[in-house]
């Protein structure tokens, strides 16, 4: 149990005039119930007001031990509505601090109210939320713990929150920001530019550290005039010299304090953002990811090789989301079976397909993503979803069938909560799946599954290792697909046999073995000539391509790590002068027919011997 020691301060003390004269000057009636009433404690669209809509996200949050202490600074003109205001709601009426000020008078600036606060209420030595009470924003779409988390993960510096505006909104009415996308830093904070082509804009919702208090301080001892002692100016003055840290929200955050009547009319009627694309009647967003073939140069991809992959629209696994009161994954009747008609029949079961249903996917998929967005400082909202899946891609025999289930969790988690490609950049989305599946399940894995499942289609790949290391990623190249070859798949209908063996190709690897390293460089040659070969619709070289990828492979790997029926396939395709190689892992091969009479004559053998042949369809989505 953690004792909490973070404070948190409302400022709802700024003087201007603008909205309550409008209101006061309307002669239609509609707002009389509004003269006086303090901006903070204007009703939003659900009647709450704006203030409510903060209490009861930082009162969430005290209930789980984020702040020892909530405090209101306002000015001497509103101070006995926010008083009337704390004891109707339970807020400490102790709390609610009066600056002084009055329209006669001027404010005495944001950052000067803030540090009331601290000075006043022996605040000195506690890590310290500030947040503007006159902010507008939808309490179904914001998390205030993820705020905190994020700044717990970077506590070498403060954090200031940020969004990005939309296509009205003017640079000259906020703070903009630049955030380094790595690090997460802000680079540059410019206080109201008349332009910028930066469209992050800081908002005040700022966690400082306990450390920077005294450098708060200094800055307003610095500058006496009360239109220099606002949170922008300070932000200019101190990101150049202090780690400052950048978290995005996932929505509008409006500032009521200088609009309008009718901006507040417009801003309290706007509809709230929603999820892109994929929304059913029902309320249900579905995402479907395709299977994939390796073309060429696989398994190189985990050894800083290069890859040719196809997304196939035979096989598919599709995720489905929807808002719910808690957080569900319902489980699949045929891949998560609880139930069993016996011992034996549960034997049977997990003999044939192990442990390895898609819940505990979906379940690890939600647990990275969290940590992703609270590492990485997106904020994402408060709400629950139900997730369930449904798959056709068979199993165990290395079509990638996991990573569909994750990618395609992914897609719906990214869609549910706003998260755009921006946020996770979409060479960056296969890191992610890799993270789910090798780094909390411990499924032996590459990212090309992964590259080929986010982009579709058909993707060239580079895993160099100078590249990989500077760029956390590969180089990720979109073939056309428009003349492509007719591939075909055999797969093993029971896959018991599709390669199990040991082999020790990976520590020879690791350890320098150059027969290792040079084969793997010679996947990569294979790539890099088949790709040329797919520009001039060379057919028979690809085949021949082909040939020479499972060639290497099966010399690398031997007979008993490739498995006797992955051997029979090939041998088949090899008897009727086409070519194969593995699709994936092992328990199915990729083929093509370099005359294609020979294809029929070669699906009837494979089927004679108990595999499942297949046409593929090229899944052209992306173009």
């Amino acid at each position: 149990f953690c004792i909490a020691t973070m404070k948190c301060v409302i400022l709802v003390a700024g003087l201007d005039q603008r909205l309550e004269d409008e209101v006061k000057a309307d002669t239609t009636g509609k707002y009389e119930h509004l003269c006086g009433v303090p901006k903070a404690l204007l009703p939003t669209a659900d009647k709450a007001t704006l203030l409510d809509n903060w209490w009861d996200a930082i009162r969430w949050a005290q209930t789980r031990n984020q702040f020892s202490g909530v405090y209101l600074v306002t000015n001497a003109e509103k101070f006995k509505h926010y008083e009337r205001w704390a004891t109707a709601t339970g807020f400490p009426r102790e709390n609610v601090i009066n600056d002084g000020t009055t329209g006669s008078t001027g404010g005495i600036g944001s950052l000067a109210d803030l540090w009331l606060a601290l000075s006043s209420r022996n605040m000195l030595d506690s890590d310290v939320m500030v947040v503007s009470g006159d902010m507008l924003f939808n309490p179904k779409r914001f998390d205030i713990m993820g705020v905190c988390s994020f700044f717990n993960a970077h506590k070498d510096g403060d954090v200031a929150c940020y969004y990005e505006m939309g296509d009205q909104e003017k640079s000259s009415n906020r703070g903009i920001v630049r955030v380094d996308p790595s690090t997460k830093r802000i680079t540059e904070f410019v206080e109201k530019p008349e332009a910028s082509d930066s469209r992050l804009a800081s908002i005040v919702f700022y966690i400082f550290r306990k450390e920077t208090l005294p450098v708060l301080k200094d800055f307003l001892d610095k500058h006496e005039e009360a239109d220099q002692r606002h949170f922008g100016n300070f932000f200019e003055h101190f990101v150049p010299k202090s780690p400052v840290y950048g978290m995005k929200l996932p929505d509008h955050f409006d500032l009521i304090g200088s609009v309008g009547l009718d901006e507040y009319e417009a801003i309290l009627h706007r509809e709230p953002s929603q999820p892109k694309s994929g929304i059913s009647d029902n309320g249900r967003m579905l995402c479907r990811t395709y299977a994939r073939v390796g073309v060429l140069g696989n398994p190189s991809d985990g050894f800083n090789g290069k890859t040719i992959s196809l997304s196939i629209k035979n096989f598919w696994a599709e995720v489905s989301i929807e808002e719910s009161d808690k957080i569900v994954l319902i489980r699949h009747p045929l891949n998560d079976p609880t139930t069993f008609g016996s011992l034996a029949d549960l034997h049977s079961v997990s003999v044939h397909e192990q442990y390895m249903g898609g819940l505990r996917l979906m379940q690890a998929t939600c647990k990275k993503f969290h940590e992703y967005c609270s590492g990485q400082g997106i904020a994402i909202a408060r709400k629950n979803f139900t997730l369930r899946y449904d798959t056709n891609i068979p199993r165990q025999v290395g079509l990638a069938g996991s990573s569909a289930i994750v990618t395609s969790t992914m897609k719906c988690l990214m869609s549910f909560f706003s998260v755009s490609d921006t946020d996770i950049p979409k060479n960056k989305q296969p890191n992610f799946v890799l993270s789910v599946e090798q780094g909390e399940l411990g499924i032996n894995a590459g990212l090309q599954d992964r590259v080929i499942q986010v982009y579709g289609g058909l993707v060239y790949m580079d895993f160099d290792k100078t590249v990989m290391d500077r760029d956390g990623c590969g180089i990720y190249e979109p073939l056309p697909t428009t003349e492509l070859p007719q591939f075909w798949l055999s797969y093993l209908a029971d896959p018991s046999d599709s390669g199990k063996a040991h082999n020790d190709v990976r520590k020879r690897f690791d350890t320098g073995d150059e027969e290792v390293r040079e084969g793997m460089r010679g996947f990569a040659n294979i790539t890099d000539r088949g790709k040329a070969a797919l520009a001039a619709q060379d057919i028979g070289v690809l085949a021949d391509l082909m040939d020479e990828n499972f060639a290497l492979r099966r010399k690398l790997y031997t007979d008993a790590a490739l498995g006797k029926a992955n051997l029979q396939m090939a041998a088949i395709a090899a008897k009727h002068k086409a070519a194969a190689k593995f699709s994936g892992s092992g328990g199915a091969v990729v083929g093509l027919c370099r005359d294609p009479a020979q294809l029929p004559p070669l699906r009837d053998e494979m089927r004679a011997k108990g595999f499942v042949f297949v046409k593929l369809i090229p899944n052209r989505d992306n173009e």
